[in-house]
């Protein structure tokens, strides 16, 4: 049998060689892709009512945006029982429940000081009569608040601000958000400003937290970041108010507040913070039929 020509055989062994090695790594393009990838931060406050439909809407805003959800706190209606969280809250938002990790508000309070709340949510409400946690995610670190200071100490002096303290101290992240239930600054007319959340703004703008999440008033409102007295700063936080998870909705006073920059009460809905490395992008996703919008970036201080 007659055997090929060797030179023949390594010129097209060389050939071939060269050919593949000039074809890219299929997995380079897709590694440099995930490694950009967001996570995504999404949820609301002020959420399950039996006497409004408008969890149902929001629950299935949720459907449709993976992610981790949060809860900005009154997550059940009138009094955070138990019964109340079985039939106002399970039946919609209660389907992403695997996912949620939530904050406590001052409606889950009125039973048993939270009882219920802790247990429905298990241990992903933080300590039990405590309610304040944090988790990592993309490299953000995620701060979680308890803001019933009629239930918890709120001073500056107080276990949870210690925590707090400590908390941001030990971390190296480059990029926070922080939220609670009540807010210090807010435009709406039903709820005014909760001065005793400001020992939580002191200690959140003296580490460079980026953003605080708050509920309280059933509206949306998006302040530029600003510092604890209010003040304009460009290395201030930014706060969201998103009380539109679906128990009702409110107004707003005649004036808005000083940095206010966006406002609207007249949707459900939720926001979603896409969280980069450095950044982040927020989305105000409203209930369907809605025109209003409100979208952006920014940089981590």
């Amino acid at each position: 049998m007659a055997k090929p020509c060797l030179p023949i055989l390594y010129s097209l062994l060389g050939a071939g060689l060269l050919a593949l090695a000039a074809v890219p790594a299929a997995a380079g393009p897709d590694h440099a892709k995930k490694a950009d990838e967001p996570a995504v931060l999404v949820g609301a406050g002020d959420i399950g009512s039996c006497a409004s439909d408008g969890d149902e809407i929001t629950a299935k805003l949720l459907d449709r945006i993976p992610g981790t959800v949060f809860t900005l706190g009154d997550n059940a209606y009138v009094a955070g029982t138990a019964a109340q969280f079985q039939k106002c809250y399970e039946p919609y938002w209660g389907r992403h429940r695997d996912r949620t990790r939530p904050a406590i508000g001052n409606h889950d309070s009125r039973t048993d000081e939270g009882g219920p709340y802790y247990d429905y949510f298990g241990k992903a409400a933080g300590p039990e009569g405590k309610g304040w946690y944090s988790y990592e995610l993309n490299g953000w670190q995620v701060l979680v608040l308890n803001s019933t200071c009629d239930v918890i100490d709120c001073d500056d002096d107080s276990e949870q601000l210690e925590w707090l303290d400590d908390e941001l101290d030990d971390s190296d992240a480059k990029c926070q958000v922080a939220m609670f239930h009540h807010p210090l600054f807010t435009s709406g007319s039903k709820h005014h400003s909760e001065p005793r959340v400001k020992p939580f703004w002191d200690v959140l703008h003296e580490h460079g937290v980026d953003v605080v999440l708050n509920g309280h008033n059933h509206n949306y409102e998006r302040f530029a970041p600003q510092d604890p007295d209010g003040k304009a700063d460009p290395k201030g936080i930014a706060q969201f108010i998103v009380g539109t998870g679906g128990g009702g909705l409110n107004g707003f006073g005649r004036h808005p507040a000083p940095n206010s920059k966006a406002r609207d009460a007249k949707d459900f809905g939720v926001l979603k913070l896409s969280l980069h490395e450095d950044s982040y992008d927020w989305k105000f996703v409203a209930q369907p039929g809605s025109t209003f919008t409100d979208t952006g970036t920014a940089t981590c201080h």
